[in-house]
């Protein structure tokens, strides 16, 4: 084949740099937004944070939030003889020697020093102070059994048991390594016997909480019943039902269980309503999972017979340039710190007009959903209508895909609760007048006629999806299965309760 040249022309949509950086900023979730603010101001110094955008009307991320008004005291340089007088006499409550090894709170109470408040710890301030993290436990429930068995009288090798139990167990407090394994970890030369090893078990189990150290669930409340006070009414009952038919009980066959038992009914709830207050995992009293806090990028509040759609000013700090380097840059000047300058103040431009598009993008969607959702800040789930992105993308005036990065880990605070952006579409089923209904609504359809159907005798998949055709919404039995799967409601036959 010979070899030649050819011109073509033609079109091409390429990204810039300017833009590959706006749609990066636009699927960004709020924390990794922040952090990747914080990079961008330590790599950048011509970013700046502007700590007094209080006071301006217009700022530098260019959201359209309305600036709170802050105003500062009056005749704050006009008191220099009072403040002095009132420096001269706090320094004289301080004594002239000091030790060296003296704290600060052994000389002044933090509480009635002037100036801002400040914590006895030696915080910053109250707006700074983090009671979760300054009195939160950080001991996990191995290290509260290691604990307790610090405090108790063991022999060497048995103290050797113990540890290797409790190494064995779980964050839920259950023990998953085997006694055979246990047994075969030890050494050899110890001369152990597996009666030992189960002699050690039966020791630790009785430490605190109640049920730790079980293999199973069967064990775990056992073990938390025989703790229980011997002269409760219900304890022996309880114990029989826990050792020879909790399988029963897990399936709610509530008629074998009273024959089994012997009892009425009335006696067979006395018992259930006991082991329900046992605790099927132990080691979350002792180690619980800290609590995930969500932070709203939009908020939506009632104002007269509107809806106010806002963004969050506390998601992101306000940025601004940097002046006094900016003003540094020279225009005939090529050396290298002049283009450095020049670069980073390119740089930093861009990035301020991404986040700007990005607020406006998140805003002006934000807006248009609550405008379709009215219904649903009014009503609740019931009145939620069928949404997708091709509506938004096509009231706004953008692509589905820009739409998709803007709702995707953006939340909005509502006055019904925080919800996800992606939370207000939904897809729609027809219903029997012609109209169309959406699955949001229909889930919480669902879950009403589930939550006043009769404990004893629940509603079956089928029979919720007749009573839906009722009211004009023609669903399918195994929809309804899968809207209720996707609520966490377990089937009729486990919902199924005697009490």
């Amino acid at each position: 084949m010979k070899a030649s040249l050819q011109l073509k022309m033609g079109q091409q949509l390429t990204m810039t740099p300017q833009l590959q950086q706006a749609i990066r900023l636009l699927q960004l979730s709020t924390l990794d937004l922040q952090q990747e603010i914080q990079s961008a101001l330590d790599s950048n110094p011509l970013l700046d944070v502007d700590e007094e955008f209080e006071n301006d009307t217009t700022k530098a991320d260019g959201s359209d939030n309305d600036p709170q008004e802050i105003k500062e005291p009056e005749n704050l340089g006009d008191n220099t003889e009072e403040n002095a007088a009132a420096d001269s006499d706090w320094n004289d409550d301080i004594p002239e020697h000091l030790s060296t090894d003296s704290d600060w709170d052994d000389t002044w109470q933090a509480s009635a020093a002037p100036g801002p408040s400040t914590s006895s710890s030696g915080g910053s301030g109250d707006d700074d102070f983090d009671f979760d993290s300054r009195n939160g436990s950080t001991d996990d429930l191995q290290d509260h059994l290691l604990w307790q068995l610090n405090l108790t009288p063991m022999s060497d090798n048995d103290h050797l048991i113990a540890v290797n139990i409790i190494e064995g167990v779980d964050d839920d407090g259950y023990l998953k390594v085997s006694l055979e394994d246990i047994f075969n970890s030890l050494d050899p030369e110890l001369g152990l016997e597996m009666d030992e090893i189960q002699a050690v078990l039966t020791r630790v189990q009785q430490f605190e909480p109640a049920g730790v150290c079980a293999r199973d669930l069967q064990e775990c409340l056992s073990l938390q019943l025989r703790q229980l006070p011997q002269d409760t009414e219900w304890l022996p009952l309880a114990q029989k039902l826990v050792d020879e038919y909790i399988e029963l009980l897990g399936a709610k066959d509530y008629a074998a269980l009273m024959r089994k038992l012997k009892v009425k009914e009335d006696e067979l709830k006395v018992v259930i309503r006991g082991i329900q207050e046992l605790t099927p995992r132990p080691g979350s009293q002792i180690a619980p999972q800290p609590s995930e806090y969500v932070v709203p990028d939009v908020m939506v509040r009632k104002v007269r017979d509107g809806w106010r759609v806002e963004l969050n000013p506390d998601i992101a700090p306000k940025l601004r340039i940097n002046e006094q380097y900016a003003s540094m840059v020279k225009r005939a000047d090529s050396s290298a710190d002049n283009n450095f300058i020049k670069d980073h103040l390119q740089e930093a431009r861009w990035f301020l007009k991404s986040l700007q598009s990005r607020n406006e993008t998140l805003l002006k969607v934000a807006s248009k959903i609550v405008e379709y959702q009215q219904e649903f800040l009014e009503q609740g789930d019931e009145a939620m209508k069928p949404l997708v992105l091709h509506d938004i993308a096509e009231a706004v005036g953008m692509h589905e895909s820009t739409i998709s990065r803007v709702t995707t880990q953006k939340y909005m605070h509502t006055p019904r609760g925080i919800y996800e952006l992606k939370y207000f579409f939904s897809s729609h089923v027809s219903t029997t007048s012609g109209g169309e209904c959406s699955s949001t609504a229909i889930r919480a359809m669902i879950k009403k006629l589930i939550a006043v159907e009769n404990a004893k005798k629940p509603l079956s998949d089928s029979k919720i999806a007749g009573m839906l055709e009722e009211e004009g919404i023609k669903v399918a039995r195994r929809t309804v299965a899968k809207y209720r799967e996707a609520m966490h409601i377990p089937p009729s036959n486990e919902r199924k309760r005697l009490i």
